[in-house]
């Protein structure tokens, strides 16, 4: 089994379901079916696409996503999914290191797109282009059957290259075989209860989502469908859940805070079925709110790219638990997937005890192959078969995991070592915060200070000394407040809504901010 021979037995089982949709735009399994074959086609005639060689999207969440991804899959090739936030010199690292044959292109994304076609020696072919060269003249031209080479692909191939967010330097690409993304696929099915009935809405960029959402739907004849992630409209998302009677959705804990920030009529989300989160933490105080406004739907999955983001998860029955015998299961990350082994250890790679805390690091067979082409960066990372996420967590009594802040994010205050974490999930209990971050900034005295950068609610107005009291009344010791608050509109985020401290800490620690 590889990936591309799904579209085929959708098509069997069910040949005018809905397949892929978008806007007012659909597919069915056998409209996607064929599109992918002739896509797969064109790639071998056209571009004399060689096995293994890699296919390039830059493109916002659209319908296209998917037959690019089954097309690329179905001609022996590598689907590369690009991030089209990433800026100029992030794009050229990422063509440097995975090389692409081929840029497929939206029409917004043309000029950028052909410059690094020039540059690199690579044709483009743009979806908005509604000329003889254009995607659909293209397509329309080749031919609808069977790729010739659909059933030579071996499950050890690779499949995809999912290029990092590049929140710690440069972009890498995560490399994954057919048989890991299947496996993942498979792990998701069961875990998110994924059927052919369901309806899923990619709300975040869809280069994160390959794994997590488009295989397995693919793999279930699930239909699944996209909204823009540029700029998270709560009642678009809550409008579509509506109509669309979506079952499955994945929002990252910003997104969330915004639709509980003006909470819809509840009857609204009565579709969803399972309502997936994770990228960050959320206090266990909001997050009580969203359980109360969408009911016991959450999943919460804790992981990183290089092991397709689920390496523990926090389930629906998780979250029941949580508001009865067992609140403190809302400040969990939660326990292993059913296929990846996780462990906590200290310096020396050895497991640490229960409520003592280390790294976390993963073994699991739907890890990454490697960073592609880059040993020195995947030797940093991969080391004896591990995957060392670099988080710093611990195990409770029950098997549940506490991931207690990133290693990066610690702030050393008088060679105390202070989580950000817990500072944090403090300020959230004000009603009045949308989003908060805290970091450590320079302070010759104690090396670092604490600095608490907070957006309020719209039409909210807070003052420093409300926050400085309210974390003064708190639990937390006076060396772990923070000396200062600045406020912000809107805290910078990487491309799926993940707060980036390091953008922060750039600001206050180089930039023309100073504490």
């Amino acid at each position: 089994m590889t990936v591309g021979l799904a579209t085929g037995r959708n098509r069997l089982r069910d040949p005018l379901g809905l397949a892929v949709f978008d806007g007012a735009r659909t597919l069915t399994h056998t409209e996607l079916d064929v599109r992918s074959n002739q896509l797969a086609n064109l790639l071998l005639d056209r571009y004399e696409l060689e096995h293994g060689a890699k296919v390039a999207l830059m493109a916002p969440n659209r319908l296209e996503v998917v037959e690019v991804l089954a097309g690329t899959a179905k001609a022996g090739g590598v689907y590369v999914g690009l991030n089209f936030r990433m800026g100029e010199s992030e794009l050229r690292s990422i063509f440097t290191t995975v090389g692409p044959r081929l840029i497929i292109t939206a029409g917004e994304y043309r000029e950028i797109s052909e410059l690094l076609g020039a540059e690199f020696g690579i044709p483009v072919i743009d979806l908005d282009d509604d000329g003889a060269n254009g995607y659909a003249a293209q397509l329309q031209g080749a031919a609808t059957t069977e790729s010739p080479v659909l059933h030579r692909i071996d499950v050890e191939d690779d499949f995809c290259i999912v290029p990092t967010s590049g929140t710690t330097g440069l972009p890498k690409g995560v490399e994954f075989s057919h048989r890991a993304s299947l496996t993942h696929g498979a792990l998701t099915i069961i875990e998110y209860e994924i059927t052919p009935n369901t309806r899923y809405v990619i709300q975040i960029p869809h280069n994160s989502s390959v794994n997590i959402t488009i295989v397995p739907c693919l793999m279930a004849g699930a239909a699944v469908g996209f909204l823009d992630s540029r700029g998270f409209a709560p009642d678009g998302f809550v409008s579509e859940v509506e109509a669309r009677r979506i079952t499955h959705s994945f929002l990252v804990p910003t997104q969330l805070m915004r639709v509980l920030a003006d909470p819809p009529d509840p009857t609204r989300l009565a579709s969803l079925e399972t309502l997936g989160y994770g990228s960050s933490p959320i206090s266990p105080d909001r997050l009580g709110s969203l359980i109360e406004l969408f009911g016991p739907k959450f999943i919460q999955l804790y992981g990183m790219a290089e092991i397709a983001s689920i390496g523990t998860l926090l389930r629906k029955q998780d979250h029941v638990d949580a508001l009865g015998a067992h609140p403190e299961l809302l400040a969990s990350a939660g326990s292993p997937s059913l296929l990846m082994d996780v462990r906590v250890v200290d310096d020396n790679v050895n497991d640490v005890g229960e409520r003592a805390r280390g790294e976390v690091i993963f073994n699991g067979p739907y890890k990454m192959r490697a960073y592609y082409n880059d040993p020195a960066r995947t030797a940093e990372t991969l080391i004896n078969g591990w995957i060392h996420s670099g988080d710093i967590g611990e195990w409770d009594e029950r098997g549940y995991l506490y991931i207690v802040d990133r290693k990066k994010n610690l702030i050393i205050r008088g060679g105390l070592n202070i989580i950000p974490t817990e500072i944090e999930n403090v300020i959230y209990r004000h009603d009045g915060v949308l989003e908060t971050a805290v970091i450590g900034v320079p302070d010759e005295e104690w090396g670092e200070a604490i600095l608490a950068v907070v957006a309020p609610k719209p039409g909210v107005e807070l003052t420093q000394a409300e926050i400085l009291a309210l974390c003064a009344d708190s639990e937390l010791t006076s060396i772990k407040r923070p000396e200062r608050v600045e406020f912000v509109e809107s805290l910078p985020k990487n491309a799926v809504g993940k707060i980036e401290k390091r953008t922060l800490r750039d600001m206050y620690w180089t930039g023309s901010r100073k504490v």
